[in-house]
């Protein structure tokens, strides 16, 4: 079983909302904890390898690869391997198991997510001419209204690792269902409540969304495939630790 620690010596503690911008982010480097804020030893957070810890789920990390909506390999990537926090795996493979008793199973496109992949996203966002997989992700908008549509963002639940981006599978043929559009493509198709795509897309769309929440997840009302522990354990810390 791979483990991976969030932290080498110590870690700022969250002091602040997830949404605030001062809020701590758990780095890679050792650093003197800031005057006020608790000590996180490194032995407090450790990250599972959710794909060796759940029976049957299937990995697919499209941000170690180019098959995603930048087009390359996302800084703090080092393998395709989903990490996320023990009390997240755990809720996750209860839904596993309900899903496997339908026939179905979990693919998971995203897990924990370094800053600096959120920071990689943010730099790209900012530079208008790189659109290199526009026609796939983005086709209908403007990358200049990115941050403020809210597909970029400067912080991201996945730091946090409690949040991940999943869909379903067919267990006997290893194939995607239909969820009536791709992973992260960026349109309000992608909303869950959208009424534009198929009616199986929107049967296979609320069975996912109702089994996560049933073993204590969030829902984003802009992605389908996007889910938060609602329990999480570190709400308002960031980590930077490299995938690996």
């Amino acid at each position: 079983m791979r483990r991976a620690a969030a932290a080498l010596a110590t870690l700022a503690a969250a002091a602040c909302s997830s949404a605030s911008p001062t809020a701590p982010i758990a780095s890679t480097a050792p650093t003197a904890p800031a005057a006020g804020t608790g000590v996180v030893a490194r032995d407090v957070f450790a990250f599972e390898d959710a794909g060796a810890m759940i029976p049957g789920l299937v990995v697919e990390m499209r941000y170690f690869g180019s098959e995603n909506f930048v087009g390359r390999r996302i800084a703090g990537y080092e393998a395709p391997v989903c990490l996320l926090t023990q009390e997240t795996i755990r809720s996750l493979t209860a839904v596993q198991e309900r899903l496997n008793s339908l026939g179905l199973g979990l693919k998971v496109f995203d897990c924990y997510r370094p800053k600096r992949a959120v920071d990689y996203f943010a730099a790209w966002a900012r530079r208008p001419t790189d659109q290199e997989r526009k026609a796939d992700y983005y086709p209908n908008v403007d990358k200049s209204q990115l941050f403020d549509l809210g597909y970029i963002a400067e912080r991201s639940g996945h730091s946090r690792g409690s949040t991940l981006d999943v869909t379903m599978v067919n267990t006997r043929t290893g194939a995607e269902m239909d969820m009536g559009s791709p992973y992260d493509l960026f349109d309000p198709i992608s909303w869950p409540a959208d009424t534009t795509v198929s009616k199986a897309a929107q049967a296979n769309r609320m069975l996912l969304q109702d089994t996560m929440i049933k073993a204590g997840f969030r829902p984003l009302k802009e992605e389908w495939w996007h889910f938060t522990l609602e329990r999480e354990p570190y709400p308002q810390t960031y980590f930077d630790f490299v995938v690996k």
